[in-house]
């Protein structure tokens, strides 16, 4: 049964509403999570019932930091780490100025940030490849920028889209391969190393408004439009082979569960809805509304998706089969 009427598991309250967050995935940092309020980020770290003997749910902050513009994106770098000494954590952070800021910090006394510029509109998506060798952005302003961190991300790869880019993600495995989703419908997969389109797929579903590309099988990519959730199979054709309609309205964003790319969680209108659905089923496994909407995120090894929800980061445990 849905479980429309219930109250997230776990829930962290915040003194101000939550513009973004994000839930490191990294090796040696798979704890932490990266809040941005509207003056300020938040590091902390987390633990779930199922990772401490005292079977609670444990949330600690650990650094703030100072921010000039509100943060609509986050996202780790594969560099961070809470096992080295000193402790590396490297954040890019999209802000509603156009540029993308690079926090670092040891988590003790030092604190830095590099802006980059480049984008003349906001900027929609951001995710740093596996190697941590790149960031790419995409943007308002028809572009998709890949900024190459070898040489301080001196140097970038542009390219020039057809309309405003919505999402972008790389490929787990092979960190040559990119894909940036449009909002006329367009998904491409891109090598950067050549700069050239090796795929493409479309939906009818306009306007596109997000897409993610699964963690745990990487021939299923899933975008929202429309309020439908739109699932393509990269090994048939470039039509979709599953178009449900899971919100009423305009959706907002869709993410794969990194445990089975049977399972997504999306959020849309009306009344800003979180739903998670699976592929085989339009009961919804969670459905919750929220009052106020800044971001989507799954855990990356436990069933548990997190929304925020004006000034809590909530989280729901999910019963994935």
């Amino acid at each position: 049964m849905p479980q429309s009427s219930q109250t997230p598991h776990h829930a962290i309250k915040f003194s101000e509403q939550v513009m973004a967050f994000e839930l490191s995935h990294t090796e040696f940092g798979s704890n932490l999570a990266a809040i941005s309020l509207p003056n300020k980020l938040i590091i902390g770290t987390l633990r779930f019932p199922e990772e401490s003997e005292e079977e609670e749910f444990y949330w600690q902050i650990l650094r703030e930091i100072h921010c000039d513009s509100l943060c609509y994106s986050l996202c780790f770098a594969p560099e961070t780490s809470l096992a080295k000494l000193p402790k590396v954590v490297t954040l890019c952070a999209a802000g509603g100025d156009f540029l993308l800021r690079i926090f670092r910090t040891d988590m003790q006394n030092t604190d830095r940030v590099q802006e980059l510029k480049g984008h003349t509109s906001y900027v929609n998506d951001i995710a740093w490849d596996s190697c941590g060798e790149y960031i790419a952005s995409v943007s308002d302003d028809q572009s998709c920028i890949v900024w190459h961190s070898e040489d301080n991300f001196e140097s970038t790869t542009k390219f020039c889209l057809a309309s405003a880019g919505v999402a972008v993600k790389w490929h787990v495995d092979d960190p040559a391969k990119l894909m940036i989703a449009e909002k006329k419908g367009i998904i491409k997969m891109y090598n950067v190393k050549t700069e050239q389109a090796i795929m493409s797929l479309e939906s009818s579903n306009i306007p596109l408004m997000n897409a993610d590309w699964s963690i745990h099988n990487r021939f299923i990519v899933t975008g929202v439009g429309a309020g439908n959730v739109i699932t393509w199979d990269l090994r048939r054709s470039s039509q979709p082979i599953d178009v449900k309609q899971i919100h009423e309205d305009c959706g907002k964003i869709v993410k794969i569960s990194p445990l089975t790319e049977s399972v997504t969680a999306s959020i849309g209108c009306p009344d800003t809805t979180l739903k998670v659905n699976t592929s085989k089923s339009h009961i919804p496994l969670v459905e919750f509304s929220l009052s106020l909407y800044g971001g989507l995120c799954w855990h990356n090894h436990l069933p548990y998706v997190a929304a925020a929800n004006d000034r809590k980061l909530c989280f729901w445990k999910v019963q994935i089969k």
